[in-house]
């Protein structure tokens, strides 16, 4: 009988893991979870250094501290994720596993982050101040600059920790799952079931729990009358005397629309010649139960106030909460001498920049609805008795507005003019201007069919090219700042370099800012909420533009450039 050898102790068993924990000192589990948890790895942190350094770089509007130690600390964690992949990778290709950096390498990223994310942040606040400059902004907290550091320091790590939460239940479930299934196929199944919850979370969760919590603030906001705005005592608007829709279901915006604006006599005085009191016609969200219903209620009250016997017939395609620009239908008034009647109607109780995000299906339904039941009215007229009828909107007002069209041929067949101001990238008729443009236009004033219907501009009081091109028949005319992030973002920004960034900048755009993956992105992302709060003519401000723009698509007679002039300062008080 024989014997097996005795094994030496590199061939000895494995200790358990119930040995390993006996043996280990109470707490030491926790002790070592937690030393895990803050623990950073070389490649991770200089990838984080460079992207944390790039995202001072400029975008379009001026930043505060504080929203810049967001993007930073965005950037941060985007760049320590793609620095442990990275490392991964290389690894991978080079056979080897990962090894202990020293400390001299430790030091040198010290000394590197000290030094260029000093460098950055000094070279970030000298943008800044360009930016502030070129778009006239004093507004300056020194506190807040301060700031930006510590804020950036945490949304790092509050990112960082989720991610490691996450990667913490990966292994989790391929652990879970390997009792049924082989190691390869666990980890593939792990990720992809990960990947799914974290979305559906997010998506079905978090980001509906967010949008039902402001639907449910916003609709309280919207039983609210805003200060200095009362029920009209003319039977031309809606809520006053014979209207048939209530002056109650016509929300916040909807009576700040219908219970303000010029008069026939304010009119007058800029004209010097009898002016008609205008006519406004809205329906609210509390007014009908779905936008079919809604359109026909607002339409019905048009019909009603007389407005197909007007002149001039704007549909005006709200933003979000029903917010209607007042520049833009004061100036339509105003050069139409109250021969003018406009309709719009509220599809959200959210504001602009969050239906931005989640109610562009509401904002294309009500663009459509309230269009054809305007038009299926309009259209049943004598050819001599019909107004002319126009289209505008803002934003997602824009974007709405384009859904009733399905292109140039049909907005210059069913349109007298349109004016569409800061539409957001994702519009579909823009990006088919934009995106067929002539060769050799630029993409922030493109030149489309060699502007024979639709054309686009910053300025209107300077042009709107081709100047050497004829202008006939219906105009539609896009008013988009160069730094308008409505106009310019879109997830392409994250890996692919737009032709906006590449052509000559704007007159309100450095030409220090670059496309950068993941950073342009983010920076453009940052700059959406306050789109609107810079000086007018800036960002996502359309004011004194729209006189100049319904004076292109309108094409009244009688107004000097000093009239305009004149309109533009009312405008701009009235604003």
């Amino acid at each position: 009988m024989t014997h097996d050898p005795p094994l030496s102790p590199s061939e000895g068993p494995t200790p358990s893991e119930n040995d390993r924990r006996v043996d280990r000192p109470e707490g030491a589990d926790a002790g070592g979870r937690r030393r895990r948890m803050f623990r950073l790895t070389l490649p991770g942190c200089w990838g984080a250094l460079v992207l944390a350094c790039l995202s001072f770089t400029p975008s379009l509007l001026p930043r505060g501290g504080v929203l810049q130690g967001l993007v930073c600390g965005i950037g941060a964690a985007i760049g320590y994720g793609l620095g442990v992949v990275a490392a991964y990778v290389w690894r991978a290709f080079a056979d080897r596993d990962a090894r202990r950096p020293s400390r001299r390498s430790w030091l040198v990223l010290l000394v590197s982050a000290v030094v260029l994310f000093g460098l950055s942040f000094g070279l970030g606040q000298y943008w800044q101040h360009e930016i502030r400059r070129l778009m006239g902004v004093t507004d300056y907290s020194v506190l807040a600059t301060v700031a930006c550091p510590f804020v950036a320091a945490l949304v790092f790590w509050l990112l960082l920790m989720a991610g490691r939460g996450l990667r913490r239940l990966y292994h989790w479930t391929t652990r879970l799952l390997g009792r049924w299934i082989g190691e390869r196929a666990t980890k593939v199944v792990g990720w992809l079931v990960v990947a799914g919850l974290a979305w559906s979370v997010f998506t079905g969760v978090l980001l509906q729990g967010l949008v039902s919590a402001a639907n449910e603030t916003f609709s309280l906001r919207d039983t609210h009358t805003p200060e200095g705005v009362h029920q009209p005592t003319s039977s031309l608007r809606s809520g006053g005397p014979g209207s048939v829709v209530p002056w109650d279901s016509l929300g916040r915006e909807g009576r700040a629309f219908t219970g303000s604006g010029p008069s026939a006599r304010d009119i007058g005085a800029f004209t010097h010649r009898t002016a008609e009191e205008p006519i406004r016609a809205y329906a609210g969200l509390a007014s009908a139960d779905d936008a079919e219903t809604r359109a026909a209620r607002a339409v019905a009250d048009l019909r009603r106030a007389g407005g197909f016997e007007r002149e001039n017939l704007l549909v005006m395609t709200t933003t979000g909460s029903g917010w209607v620009d007042p520049a833009a239908v004061e100036s339509f008034e105003y050069l139409g001498n109250g021969d003018a009647a406009t309709v719009a109607m509220q599809y959200s109780y959210l504001p602009s920049w969050l239906s931005y995000l989640v109610d562009q299906s509401k904002a294309r339904e009500a663009g459509r609805e309230l269009f054809d039941a305007v038009y299926d009215t309009w259209s049943k007229l004598p050819q001599d008795q019909r107004p002319r009828l126009f289209v505008a909107g803002e934003s997602l007002g824009s974007f709405g507005g384009e859904t009733a069209f399905s292109g140039e041929y049909d907005l210059r067949n069913r349109t007298a003019g349109t004016l569409f101001a800061g539409p957001p990238n994702f519009n579909a008729l823009f990006r088919t201007f934009s995106d067929h443009r002539d060769a050799g236009s630029p993409e922030i004033e493109p030149v489309y069919k060699e502007g024979r219907t639709v054309r686009f501009t910053d300025d209107p009081a300077s042009g709107s090219p081709p100047a050497d091109r004829p202008w006939e028949g219906t105009r539609v005319l896009y008013l988009m700042n160069p730094s308008d992030p409505i106009v310019w973002w879109s997830p392409d920004l994250v890996l692919g370099e737009p032709d906006w960034i590449g052509d000559a900048p704007g007159d309100d755009v450095l030409e220090a800012m670059v496309w950068i993956p993941f950073v342009t992105f983010w920076q453009v992302t940052a700059d959406l909420p306050f789109s609107t709060g810079v000086p007018d003519g800036h960002g996502h401000t359309y004011k004194v533009a729209y006189v100049d723009g319904w004076n292109d698509v309108m094409r009244p007679t009688g107004f000097t450039a000093e009239d305009l002039d004149r309109l533009k300062e009312i405008v701009r008080q009235e604003g």
